[in-house]
């Protein structure tokens, strides 16, 4: 079904518009603020240096462009400011720029970089990012919301620890210290920012006030692996108290922030790519990566979520040349071993084997290929590959998806905004003589730029 969107442009608006010595001062905005939270992936492990391999790929070529300057030296984003805690030691604020990424090996990125970048490009405005990532929290602990009550263990496992002679009276004093506290950590960051945000974004007026745009949540893998609270995780259904948990984390921080239809953009986990596409190795644990991406995904079906929810699917930006490449590497990996272990206890020299283990690579790929393999990963797969790559093409969806849920980018039946074909804008230019243009001549736009040397007028063809 086709949507409509209708557009009524007025003559005096258009005039207002166009005559400079009378035109309206620009109407001062609230300043738009974005939550970005999560674990490691949203903390972010892509190191700048695989800046470089993302010139390779088609897909990914254009993002590069907008991360660097025309030297090559990293973007500072002019309109962007951010305050992160969680991924370094201490707080950071400032401009937008490399370096909010993971600390440790830095400067890295996360999704922050390119959803900053594309939501500059998309608002064209001031913004701010709140971004509270800690790497190695789940949801159903660290993050775990007020209304969803204390963390109870299970018969099963309390069982287990009574086995291993555990303590059990210390274990539930640790998990119900553990529970909540990265919750608490983010909703008390956000309001301290906010409480104060010309300390993160100098300009900041008062008077025009800030508007709490968004939030994105990126996080999961150690609810994923967690087989202890999520026995079932093999079979359908085996996350769904994920899946109520994440529900609720979206209500409480609208509670709690006082925002009560405060858009969510959930980035559902991708590591290693669709599912279906899985390779040998990966088998065994297919179903439980299948049925965990369904539980992150679940929340934005809900009815009353249909209009301020939304999902990304992080798989379709795995690099599955990078996992094609891997796993030819790993068909010279016995060789390469024998070589290492050679090098080790001094069968051969260690000119000797790097020339044979130089050697072994460029039998098997080519120049292209190995740049590809060897520049555009920084860490583990777990971490999305570390690869600059991947995690731009996220922030970015990231920022494209929330756009279209800002109020702003609503039609009147409620309906979204979007940019593909489904979307017929209609624009409606009312007016009396000016609108018609009964003295207006083709000829005579030639004579003011940006038309002087048309030759003929153009034809708009979409």
């Amino acid at each position: 079904m086709q949507s409509l969107a209708i557009y009524l442009l007025t003559v005096q608006t258009i005039l207002l518009a166009s005559i400079p010595s009378h035109a309206a001062e620009p109407v001062a905005k609230p300043i738009k603020v974005f939550i970005l939270a999560g674990q490691s992936n949203m903390q972010g492990h892509a190191q700048v240096q695989t800046f470089d391999a993302m010139r390779l790929n088609p897909v990914t070529k254009p993002l590069l462009a907008e991360m660097r300057n025309a030297d090559g030296t990293p973007r500072v984003c002019d309109q962007v400011w951010i305050s992160s805690i969680g991924s370094s030691d201490e707080e950071q604020v400032g401009r937008l720029t490399v370096g909010f990424g993971a600390q440790a090996g830095g400067p890295k990125i996360g999704p922050e970089f390119s959803f900053g970048i594309w939501m500059d490009k998309l608002l064209d405005e001031p913004i701010v990012i709140i971004k509270t990532a800690w790497g190695g929290k789940s949801l159903n602990t660290d993050f775990r919301p007020p209304s969803a009550g204390p963390y109870e263990f299970t018969q099963t496992q309390l069982n287990r620890f009574r086995t291993q002679n555990k303590n059990i009276d210390q274990i539930q004093a640790d998990k119900a210290q553990a529970t909540g506290h990265a919750y608490r950590l983010m909703i008390d960051h956000v309001r301290d920012v906010l409480s104060d945000l010309s300390r993160v974004y100098p300009d900041y007026d008062p008077q025009h006030g800030y508007e709490l745009a968004g939030f994105v949540w990126f996080q999961g893998w150690n609810d994923m692996v967690d087989s202890d609270t999520y026995p079932d995780r093999d079979s359908p259904g085996g996350y769904d108290r994920y899946s109520h948990l994440l529900e609720l984390l979206i209500q409480d921080v609208r509670t709690d922030l006082s925002a009560p239809d405060l858009p969510f953009v959930i980035g559902v986990m991708g590591v290693g790519g669709p599912t279906e596409a899985y390779g040998p190795d990966q088998l065994r644990y297919r179903a439980i990566h299948q049925n965990f991406r369904d539980a992150m995904a679940a929340p934005a079906s809900r009815p009353e979520f249909q209009k301020n929810v939304a999902i990304v699917l992080t798989e379709k930006f795995w690099d599955m040349q990078v996992t094609q490449l891997r796993e030819r590497e790993r068909t010279i990996k016995p060789k390469l071993d024998d070589l290492a272990k050679g090098m080790q206890t001094g069968s051969v020299t260690r000119e000797q084997g790097q020339s044979g283990i130089d050697k072994l690579y460029s039998e098997t790929f080519n120049e292209t290929e190995l740049e590809i393999l060897q520049k555009s990963v920084s860490n583990a797969e777990y971490h999305y590959l570390g690869s600059a790559g991947i995690l731009a093409q996220i922030g970015k969806a990231f920022a494209e998806t929330m756009v279209k849920l800002l109020p702003s980018m609503l039609m009147s039946d409620g309906s979204l905004v979007t940019d593909d074909a489904t979307t017929l804008r209609v624009f409606i230019f009312e007016g009396q003589s000016n609108m018609v243009g009964s003295d207006s001549h083709v000829e005579d736009i030639r004579r003011f730029p940006p038309f002087v040397g048309l030759e003929a007028p153009r034809v708009a063809y979409h």
